[in-house]
């Protein structure tokens, strides 16, 4: 039996936080047609929520188990990668594949408990992880739009789980986001395995760093352009009023965190989230600064005659 420890890093529980996008719905929706809502609907809104959270926490943990399992032998090339549960030998593949399944059947499990919908996204979310750990992982950009396309299902499920309509401005949103941060791992790898005169090599075929930077610099565009779109659309208008332009205001918190994860890569500084909060001042500021904003923004009454006096 591998020691707790290994199973938990094997787990990465420090990723779950990427699952928030599966809570995206009930945050925007929370701020806009559930502000009527009552207590009871609230509550059953919020719960199908966590569950659906839950379940994509279970499905990750699940894939990391597999995913280290099947890259071992690679894994074991790159300087940082090496140092994993399963590449290290701290945990066996034959472990690593067991508790993976295991995980992957819970997490349908407990996304039926949301609802039919939510059980449904997660089974076509598995499959499509499947695909991508097969072969399109090896495929260059498709494997960071399919990874994108996982985060898209996440705020799906979070819909699907508790009835909520989801916007496509979220949705490409959170694609475009999501692109541009898959993007930042691969730089990140290929950034630290050139620094150690690795021999691994980058599974999807990427040419060289200025190919992932060219890449990366799109999709940041794409990233703060949808967003300043989505603000500024008469759907978020018919939603949020006045404070969907408020909204857009905070785009150049949106573009310092943007840069500051690209500065990472480029350093060969962790692209872990959890990392990034640790470690980069300016991250944390943008990313709680961005938080708070929103909540003022979409929560706070009094913001809504400021607003209309400062706005055209």
């Amino acid at each position: 039996m591998p020691p707790l420890q290994s199973i938990l890093r094997l787990l990465r529980p420090g990723d779950w936080t990427k699952n928030v996008f599966v809570l995206l719905p009930l945050v925007f929706w929370s701020a806009s047609t559930g502000r009527d809502a009552d207590s009871a609907t609230m509550r059953l809104v919020i719960e199908a929520s966590l569950i659906a959270f839950s379940s994509f926490c279970l499905a990750a943990s699940g894939w990391y188990c597999l995913n280290d399992a099947m890259d071992v032998e690679e894994d074991r090339l790159h300087p940082k990668k090496q140092h994993r549960p399963v590449a290290s030998g701290a945990v066996s593949v034959r472990c690593a594949v067991t508790l993976g399944i295991v995980l992957l059947v819970s997490s349908i499990g407990v996304a039926a408990m949301a609802s039919k919908a939510a059980a449904a996204v997660m089974v076509l979310y598995c499959l499509m992880q499947g695909a991508y750990n097969i072969r399109l992982k090896r495929t260059t950009f498709v494997d960071v739009a399919t990874i994108a396309s996982g985060f898209c299902l996440r705020a799906i499920a979070g819909a699907a789980a508790s009835g909520i309509p989801i916007s496509p401005w979220l949705l490409l949103c959170v694609f475009f986001l999501t692109l541009y941060l898959g993007l930042i791992k691969r730089a990140y790898d290929m950034t630290t395995a050139i620094a150690a005169d690795s021999k691994w090599k980058q599974r999807a075929g990427y040419g060289d760093v200025r190919e992932l930077d060219w890449l990366m610099g799109i999709t940041a565009a794409m990233t703060v352009l949808m967003y300043v779109m989505y603000a500024m659309s008469d759907h978020a208008h018919r939603l949020y009023g006045v404070r969907a332009f408020g909204l857009a205001l905070l785009s150049p918190i949106v573009l310092l965190a943007l840069q500051r994860f690209h500065k990472r890569a480029m350093q060969g500084r962790s692209d872990s989230p959890l990392a990034a909060l640790r470690e980069d001042a300016l991250i944390r500021i943008a990313i709680l600064g961005w938080a708070l904003g929103s909540w003022v923004v979409l929560y706070w009454a009094p913001i809504v005659p400021i607003l209309d006096r400062l706005l055209i």
